[in-house]
């Protein structure tokens, strides 16, 4: 009980707190906007840099760590997609969309925050390795798998289709944020003390506004109808995701309890709000992923604790 009282509830008293500002409406919808973009496109991002510049890259990537994540996301998106097929009869872009809620998990606004509140933030390299490619490589597999799709019979390469995903995900800021900081880190370039502060300053306003922020988005994603379809996609994002983390990490590679902990928070996380962006980005299966969202955030508060309680 102490775990559920000190680590996980806090964070989502932060997400609650923003929920409830924006249901009574003491934040209104373009304050909530002001603060998620304030976050997503600068503090978090800043907070990735710094991160990545300090890490120690040799020891981070672990193959056995990032298999053991990376594994267990794309079983959950196979398994996803399948369902949505097979058991669900959703439409091509619908399977795709839904597979990849159960794939695009909130690996920054909840995975870092919980892992540092339960074993502090000297245990974060694991969850930064992961995150450092998370987007770039999700997002270019999800759009192209989607793009494929919607394609199917027009001629269109896949090549083509991957090419221009990959250029457009790497102007987004948070992946400028993470390239910034391989770059420092690969170069060796000293920076002043003063850019350090005040990427520090940033740094710790990033979890506090996404965390608020998020509150206040998730108010929009009412659950309604699907229930089938979501509560799949949200026993595959919390139980199955982490299920192969863990057995892969602990009995295929042995990991050590500080990767093993990182890998296995970090895949337990709900889908991101990224999960609902992509699925509107192509008006496919939107009122799935919007209550996927909402209702695994929810209950990841006991299903987080679950996880947190088996790992060493």
């Amino acid at each position: 009980m102490s775990g559920l009282i000190n680590v996980i509830l806090p964070v989502f008293l932060v997400i609650g707190f923003g929920y409830v500002a924006a249901w009574r409406g003491l934040m209104p919808e373009n304050a909530v906007e002001g603060v998620m973009r304030f976050a997503q496109n600068f503090a978090v991002p800043v907070l990735l840099f710094r991160s990545i510049a300090k890490l120690d890259l040799g020891k981070s990537y672990d193959p056995g760590l990032m298999i053991s994540f990376y594994a267990g996301a794309f079983v959950a998106f196979a398994l996803g997609l399948w369902g949505a097929k097979y058991i669900f009869h959703r439409p091509g872009p619908d399977c795709v969309a839904i597979g990849f809620c159960c794939l695009f998990s909130n690996s920054l606004l909840l995975g870092v925050p919980i892992t540092q509140r339960a074993y502090g933030a000297e245990a974060l390299a694991g969850n930064f390795a992961i995150i450092s490619i998370h987007s770039p490589l999700l997002y270019t597999f999800g759009i192209t798998l989607m793009e494929g799709v919607r394609s199917h019979g027009t001629g269109a390469t896949l090549g083509r289709v991957a090419l221009n995903a990959l250029s457009g995900i790497l102007r987004t800021p948070l992946v400028i944020g993470i390239l910034a900081g391989f770059a420092v880190n690969l170069s060796g370039l000293a920076l002043h003390d003063s850019i350090w502060a005040a990427a520090d300053m940033m740094a710790a306003a990033a979890l506090p506004a996404a965390l608020f922020g998020l509150g206040g988005v998730l108010l929009r994603y009412r659950p309604e109808g699907d229930m089938k379809t979501i509560g799949m996609v949200t026993g595959l994002s919390l139980l199955v995701h982490p299920a192969v983390a863990y057995g892969l990490g602990h009995f295929a590679f042995g990991l050590d309890s500080t990767a093993l902990r990182s890998a296995v928070v970090t895949a337990s996380m709900a889908p991101g709000v990224n999960a609902y962006l992509f699925a509107n980005m192509y008006g496919a299966a939107r009122r799935v992923a919007a209550s996927s969202v909402l209702i695994a955030t929810a209950s990841s508060i006991l299903t987080v604790w679950f996880w947190l309680a088996i790992l060493p």
